[in-house]
């Protein structure tokens, strides 16, 4: 994260070029401190503690593991001034108090116990985070922990798939009303345990139904008539339910969409619901979804291996570029395909890999993505590494910010155009500018000198 004030500084202190002098500097301001404490890797010990000299407890609670050295750590916990001292366990503990953890590490850490006695704790709140974050925890402990008499806790530890339940507790359970939405989600149930989630009337508990991908046909049907928009897709993309049916459900909840419904608009465009079983069977039932209306059939189609030449080529021109791109992420897809789907519509993947990073595509085309009228499009031509410095320029000079940002991140950026962009009126741009490894070294110590460390 920038700082939005002083951007410079923060971006200075991610950056992993600078050196230990710079970064002692640093830890006098703010600014410089929220930079270092969002730096990669292990940060050196003069580093560390000028953290602690001038950020006290709340720097300290930032120091821990990996972070720092086990030199770093002993003085820590050792140190003299108890809120350094105590800092991150407070902090673990707060999170506690709050609901929330930091993963069993840092539990065990903080409470100075095994996982086992911790699950154990007098204090709910303890036991609720252990049951969060102790994964691999043993059948017993799992077994103590759904019949806890706190429900937070039974609930945190039916909120994961794993563990899971054994079967001997599933009736009691299924019976809880803190765990029975969780469960409904994914166990294989029988009629009577279907009829009486059904009958519970709780719509966490109908809409984990839907989703359950172990319904038989008859519960599916059971489901079809309901008011919510949520269970309507759910149940439409489930396998048991006929074209026919499908389209129905589905037109309501696009109704319901175009007049401004929230529980529609989310149903259909943020759910988690989706019709994964398309991906297991066999292939000729598979191929005849190619014609579907629905496009998160076909998308979920175009992620097999297997399709014959004839469907890959309908699926690379579909009208939804949603399912253009699971296409584009087989093995095998042609080269033209991925810089046409690039070119029209830039990369829409918010995760790597990126369609430019894909072995087929022609890393030598990114270059000409310079001159494109999508910023979108313009952005990947950063993915060139070697960018020349003059293309580097024009995208420097461009009214988005977010190409200002990764021209500043590119490791080919002259210095010149660096100093620019540390001067951007955009605090992303700046701080980006300054994490640059490539900044030169009388850069940051102007930097520093500017700011009077």
């Amino acid at each position: 994260m920038v700082h939005l004030e002083q951007p410079q500084l923060s971006g200075l202190g991610r950056n992993p070029a600078a050196p230990t002098g710079v970064l002692v500097r640093l830890a006098a301001h703010d600014a410089g401190r929220h930079g270092l404490l969002m730096r990669k890797g292990q940060l050196p010990d003069a580093v560390a503690e000028a953290l602690l000299t001038h950020g006290g407890s709340d720097s300290a609670a930032q120091l821990h593991g990996r972070r720092v050295s086990p030199a770093m750590r002993s003085r820590i916990a050792g140190h003299p001034d108890p809120a350094i001292r105590d800092a991150r366990a407070d902090l673990v503990r707060t999170l506690v108090e709050c609901g929330s953890g930091l993963g069993i590490e840092s539990l065990v850490e903080a409470y100075g116990r095994p996982p086992a006695e911790l699950a154990a704790d007098p204090d709910p709140r303890v036991r609720a985070a252990i049951a969060q974050d102790w994964h691999d925890r043993p059948a017993a402990v799992q077994s103590a922990l759904l019949a806890d008499p706190d429900p937070e806790v039974r609930a945190a530890a039916t909120r994961a798939e794993h563990p899971g339940v054994p079967p001997e507790l599933r009736e009691r359970c299924l019976a809880d009303p803190a765990v029975r939405s969780h469960l409904a989600r994914r166990l294989p149930l029988t009629p009577a345990q279907f009829e009486r989630l059904l009958a519970a009337g709780d719509k966490s508990v109908l809409r984990a139904l839907a989703g359950n991908p172990c319904l038989t046909a008859d519960m599916v049907a059971r489901l079809q008539d309901s008011e919510d928009p949520s269970v309507r897709v759910a149940v439409a993309y489930s396998q048991h339910v006929p074209p026919e049916i499908r389209d129905r459900l589905l037109s309501l909840v696009e109704a319901e969409d175009a007049t401004g419904s929230i529980d529609a608009k989310v149903a259909l465009h943020w759910s988690s619901y989706r019709p994964d079983w398309l991906r297991d069977v066999p292939l000729a039932e598979r191929l005849t979804y190619l014609d579907c209306p629905h496009a998160v059939f076909r998308r979920t189609l175009a992620e097999s291996t297997d399709l014959p030449d004839e469907a890959w080529q309908r699926l690379d021109e579909d009208p939804d570029v949603s399912v253009r791109y699971a296409a584009a992420l087989r093995s095998d897809v042609p080269t033209e395909t991925l810089l046409r789907l690039v070119r029209a519509h830039g990369d829409p993947s918010a995760f790597r890999p990126l369609l430019v990073e894909h072995p087929n595509f022609p890393r030598r085309e990114l270059r000409g993505l310079v001159d494109e009228p999508d910023p979108r499009v313009r952005l990947l031509a950063l993915e060139d590494p070697e960018l020349p410095v003059a293309e580097l320029h024009q995208l420097g000079d461009c009214e988005e910010s977010i190409l200002r940002s990764g021209v500043a991140r590119h490791p080919n950026v002259g210095a010149d155009l660096l100093e620019r962009l540390l001067a951007d009126p955009e605090p992303k741009v700046a701080d980006h500018a300054a994490a640059n490894p490539v900044l030169p070294r009388a850069s940051m110590d102007r930097i520093i000198a500017q700011a009077g460390l």
